[in-house]
């Protein structure tokens, strides 16, 4: 009840090109639209605890569901990050939206990426949280063969604990409950669909789309991308440095560190604000791991806050 509630409030569906997806609003539509993608196997609810805070800073926000996540379906066609930019760019139109500040974190970090390169003229700024300003496989292809090889063999050992799939919904549910935290958690319904074989799961087809089942998959997504699906090779050949060449609105980036930190990308972030030091922002997160907005939220929205004065400053010139 408490699910429904909440989605009968903030909650719509839009049916584009590509898909039926499903979105969630907070807000003022007067304010600064914030069009915010998710990470891998989560979705916009991923804004939930935050999104208060946003909308006290003056944004309008609005986090979408990408293919086979929260409540949009997969796709029968074949299908890109430049698919879910088109998506946007329709949401974009159906809202009256002229133009937004486009963000996400992590893969949905690239499908901003991939939504400037697609429809530069329709954004106000970026916001990029570990996702999206730094080539994908960087690190990877500075690896040996045999240390790649095993690197892929450990990631799909871990992945294969995320494919568990569960005979009811209430089983699901209470196999994703965070016992650290209290409530309800409704929200965790939104991660839960039936797969294929009829049980209840989350995000069921998406390691699928992504092409992340096992280290053979991977490999091809670093090495071969052409013999992945059309969604993980514009993943894998996304290149921030081509895209952002030519940068013309503020920019974002939000760079965690951690000892156990796996993509170091300060430098090349680094490197990216020094091509555009008047437009570019980049904050480093100490002691942060991958989900800044997780695990610093009061600092993400400080953050998210401040650039939106800057945004709207260089927009007025």
């Amino acid at each position: 009840k408490e699910f429904l509630n909440f989605e009968q409030e903030h909650g719509a569906f839009i049916t584009t090109n590509n898909v039926r997806m499903h979105y969630l609003t907070w807000g003022s539509p007067s304010d600064t639209p914030l069009i915010w993608s998710h990470g891998s196997l989560t979705n916009a609810y991923e804004l939930l605890k935050i999104a208060d805070g946003l909308v006290k800073a003056g944004y309008y926000v609005i986090g979408i569901d990408y293919y086979g996540h929260g409540q949009t379906p997969l796709p029968k066609h074949p299908v890109s990050l430049y698919h879910i930019a088109d998506d946007i760019k329709f949401l974009m139109d159906k809202l009256k939206i002229e133009k937004a500040v486009i963000g996400g974190w992590s893969r949905g970090g690239a499908v901003s990426t991939a939504f400037y390169d697609a429809y530069p003229e329709k954004v106000l700024g970026l916001i990029l949280e570990d996702g999206g300003s730094v080539s994908i496989n960087t690190d990877y292809h500075k690896m040996e063969n045999e240390k790649l090889k095993k690197t892929l063999q450990q990631i799909e050992t871990e992945f294969s604990s995320q494919d568990t799939s569960y005979a009811t919904e209430f089983d699901a549910y209470r196999g994703i409950y965070d016992t650290t935290e209290n409530g309800n958690q409704f929200q965790s319904f939104a991660w839960i669909q039936k797969n294929a074989s009829g049980r209840y799961a989350v995000c069921p087809g998406v390691l699928e789309l992504f092409n992340m089942k096992t280290a053979a998959q991977w490999s091809n997504n670093i090495l071969r991308p052409t013999q992945s699906t059309l969604f993980a090779e514009s993943f894998s050949i996304l290149e921030p440095q081509i895209i952002y060449r030519n940068l013309q609105v503020p920019m974002l980036i939000l760079d965690p560190i951690s000892a156990n930190d796996f993509m170091k990308f300060e430098d090349l972030n680094a490197s990216l604000k020094n091509a555009h030091p008047e437009l570019i922002d980049h904050i480093i997160y100490q002691n942060t791991g991958h989900n800044i907005h997780y695990e610093k939220p009061k600092e993400f929205v400080k953050d998210l806050s401040s650039f939106l004065a800057k945004v709207k400053q260089h927009n007025k010139h």
